[in-house]
Formats: structure tokens, sequence, C-alpha cells
């Protein structure tokens, strides 16, 4: 645990609970790890803000000198609010309109359309004059869920690599600039062989563009969930990505940057999702403890079947027994099945570990209950950096 318990159980006592807890040291070393790893090449990291778009967060990663992926206009927007520079900025969004594309060239930052038409559309606007990337679908998947795995054949993203005649027809009859190609094929992906797979399907295409400045990977690099869980050797894999890109750079003729486009595995570890016990309830058969929050708060458990250590805060040292941890919400949103815990009891309080990714991001105010604050734990201060949701605020916007 980088923060220690101490740490948490002050958060929950100032600020309540259910409290989303970021420590900026374990962001700071994540991004740190990656840079480097990927040392012996140009490569450029651009933080994928989807998993977490606190702007607190983004001010930390900019000031590190990070880039930023988003995949909206309103992500473009928090990102040059936070002080990320436009040319920092890569915009890579799906079945979006075209006024929306518009709008984010308008705002000077790095397109990467994945749609045919789109990019027809594009070029016959503005043919040349703003250079654009490009997302392929390698038809490679990967990944630890098939709902995050974005690179199979029947995956919406990309532009298939079988389409490339006619990719580059399109390109030819409007003069389009390509500076850059994109792949990405999923998350928690574990074997450094599927990145070099897809590095060999880029520079294949790539022989196919004479012009490009960058080769951009995606992401995908896996974090440990479970004690004992594996995560993507980075140090390897810097090694060998840079190893391939000098040996196609002799090749193609010019030096190339990489880029890669992290989010879970820069802030997933750095956070806690904190909650309060509510109730234990005994039935014939199982022993619930029941929670002050639910997946309207952290769904992944729900909706990827996700694992999430669950630390009991109160009650470190108490002797263990079975509970399924359940939330607060009117369905079943279980956290953990038959889960071994120090004794848990009413009123203590928990930590759930990896909430940092897809934590608060997914989280609504499902049955009208106020999405949680968030707090930022930074040089042994802690800092609120999103106020909790009020009554007031869900009646915001209403008539």
């Amino acid at each position: 645990m980088a923060v220690i318990p101490a740490s948490l159980l002050a958060a929950a006592e100032e600020f309540g609970t259910p409290l989303y807890v970021y420590d900026a040291a374990t962001i700071v070393g994540q991004y740190h790890k990656l840079t480097t790893a990927f040392a012996g090449h140009k490569t450029r990291f651009f933080y994928a803000c989807k998993a977490l778009s606190n702007v607190s967060v983004l001010r930390l990663l900019q000031a590190q000198g990070a880039g930023l992926d988003c995949v909206s206009l309103n992500e473009v927007k928090l990102g040059l609010h936070a002080g990320f520079a436009a040319d920092s900025i890569i915009f890579t969004p799906n079945s979006v309109t075209f006024e929306e594309l518009v709008a984010a060239k308008d705002l000077g930052v790095t397109l990467n359309i994945d749609n045919i038409s789109l990019l027809e559309r594009f070029g016959a606007t503005f043919g040349g004059s703003y250079p654009v990337c490009v997302r392929l679908n390698p038809h490679i998947e990967a990944g630890g869920n098939y709902k995050i795995s974005t690179g199979h054949i029947d995956s919406k993203f990309g532009i298939s690599i079988h389409q490339m005649r006619h990719l580059e027809r399109v390109i030819k009859s409007t003069g389009l600039h390509v500076r850059g190609l994109h792949m990405h094929t999923g998350s928690e992906i574990k074997d450094v062989g599927v990145f070099l797979r897809v590095l060999d399907v880029l520079f294949d295409a790539a022989r196919r563009f004479p012009d490009l400045e960058f080769l951009d990977l995606g992401s995908g690099f896996k974090v440990p969930y479970k004690p004992g869980d594996p995560e993507t050797d980075v140090t390897t894999l810097g090694q060998q990505v840079a190893a391939a890109f000098r040996e196609f750079e002799a090749e193609y003729g010019r030096p190339l940057e990489c880029w890669f486009e992290p989010g879970k595995y820069i802030v997933s570890e750095s956070g806690w999702l904190l909650v309060r016990v509510a109730v234990i309830k005994q039935t014939t058969a199982t022993v619930f403890a029941g929670v002050d929050s639910g997946f309207n708060h952290l769904i992944r458990p729900m909706f990827y079947d996700s694992y999430h250590h669950i630390s009991n805060l109160t009650n470190p040292h108490g002797p263990e027994r079975i509970y399924t941890v359940v939330g607060n919400i009117c369905e079943t949103d279980t956290f953990a099945w038959d889960r071994l815990l120090p004794e848990v009891r009413e009123g203590d309080l928990l930590a759930f570990h990896n909430a940092g990714a897809y934590g608060f991001e997914m989280s609504s105010s499902f049955n009208s209950r106020p999405r949680p604050a968030e707090v930022l734990l930074e040089d042994g201060a802690m800092r609120l950096i999103r106020r909790r949701q009020t009554f007031e605020d869900l009646l915001a916007g209403q008539e």
C-alpha cells in the first residue's frame, strides 16, 4: 500500500465517505517508470484522460511533461484548461460527427481519424492543410476482457488493415497529409509480444506513407489487481521497441517518434475508494457486508467482473472471516463474493484498491445518490479536488 492506512483513515474522517483518494507520488512514479523504460528511443506518452480526468490530476501530469489523449471534445477542452498545449493533445474519437472533428481541428490538436467516410470528408474540405493521424485496426485481439478489446475483426474502432487500398485512394484523391499511424488492441495486455506484433503491422503499413512523423501503439499495459498478478514488463518492452524502431528507420530513411497513450497504468494503483460498512447481514448461506456505496460509484466489478483488493482499515488484524461485500443500490451490486477479510463490523472503514482508473470517471448519480468527493494526497497534505455532489446538484438543470 503506497499510502499508509493512517492517511486514508484521516481522509475519511475529514471528508466523509464514500470518498476517492489518489496518491500523487504513485501517479508521478508510474509515469516516470514508463519514460525510463523507453529512454532508448524518442518516445512520447499521452495520458489517456478517460481513465481519470480530474483537472488536478491533469495538471500534475502536465507538469511531468506528459501529453494528453482525449476521446471527446470536452476532454480536449479540459486538457487545454489544465494547461496542456494544443500540440501535446491527441484527439482519438469514434462515431463522432464531422462537426465535432472540425471543432477539435479549430482548437489545434492532433486528429486521429478512424473512419474512411470522415477521412474522405475531411480531406475533401481541408486537403493537406491540416495533417492528421489515421487509426488502423490490426485485427489482433488482446486484453483482459472482450469489452475492452478494441483491435479484433468485429471491433468498431479503426480502419481495417484490409482496407488499405481504399484508404490510399482517399488520401491520393483528397491530398490529405498523414503524419502518423495509430493502433490500439485493448487493455490489460500481459504479453509484450502483442505490442511487437502490432508494431510489425504498423511498420508494414508505414511503408505506404513516406512522410510519417510518428507511430502510435495505443496502450494497454497491465497493472496488478490481485496479489501475485503479473504486470506488463515495460522495461523489456522498451528495449525491444527501441531496437525494432532503429531497424525499421534504417529502411524507412528517417527517424520516427514512438507514441503511447497509457491511462490505467498511470493512475489505477494511485487510487482508493473508501466506504463505510452500514450493515452486517447474515442469511442462511451468506454473510453480507453492506457498504455506503454501490455500482453508481465503482461499476467495474459489475461491468467487467474486475477484482479489487479490499482492506479493512479499521480492524486490519481481526480474525479472518468470509464476507460478500455489497452496495446500497436497488440492484445486485456485489463488489466481492465470498471474500476472506479481517472481521468486518458495522461502522468499519473499507478501502477498495486500484480504484484510480475508471472509478470516479464511470460513476453516476443512479438512485439519486450523490457522486463521491475526490481527494489528492500530495507532499504529505490532503487536498479536496472535487467536492461531494449535493441534492442541489441533482436538481441543477431541471425544470
